[in-house]
């Protein structure tokens, strides 16, 4: 296994556990949407509003190709990396898919007040939660784990997935 790659809706804690779980495996930590942004020299709702969500996931994939070619990277994606088919085979050619999961009441409570998030900019941010949350369930479920985040801590998520891995790394079949 090269990398872990976290996935999941905004708002369940891929950054948080991601830097959490590189630095008790000893290994880089990378935010796809961080490095997105530097290369593109822009912060992400920008990018959305000039160019559009079509041209942020062209980027986001070419940035994805790149990191996956790197080893014992734990790397946290954005929401919406899972709807390409491509980026799915990349990241399961190059490691595990880990996707994180939470109630809606729990990513709302989570996301309010941040600005940064221009799938939420609406008037109703829960509906808009809960219908992306089902239309992207059948590409989250193509991960290889998924941990509900919703109640319990960083450092909960952390061992699980420590657990998981080396579990993986053994070559044994991932837990249901």
């Amino acid at each position: 296994m090269n990398n872990i790659y976290l996935v999941g809706f905004m708002g369940t804690g891929k950054t948080a556990v991601g830097k959490g779980l590189a630095k008790k495996k000893k290994w880089q930590f990378v935010d796809l949407d961080d490095l997105i942004e530097l290369r593109e020299r822009r912060l992400i709702p920008d990018i959305f509003a000039q160019n559009g969500e079509p041209y942020f996931r062209r980027v986001e994939k070419k940035v994805l190709k790149e990191v996956s070619k790197e080893k014992k990277f734990v790397v946290s994606c954005g929401g919406g990396i899972v709807i390409d088919k491509e980026n799915i085979g990349t990241m399961k050619e190059t490691g595990i898919i880990i996707c994180l999961s939470a109630a809606p009441e729990e990513i709302l409570k989570r996301t309010s007040g941040c600005g940064n998030r221009p799938l939420l900019n609406v008037k109703d941010p829960k509906e808009q939660i809960e219908l992306l949350l089902k239309l992207r369930a059948p590409y989250y479920g193509q991960a290889d784990k998924n941990i509900d985040t919703s109640k319990i801590s960083v450092k909960e998520v952390v061992d699980r997935i420590v657990k998981l891995t080396s579990v993986k790394a053994k070559g044994k079949s991932l837990p249901a």
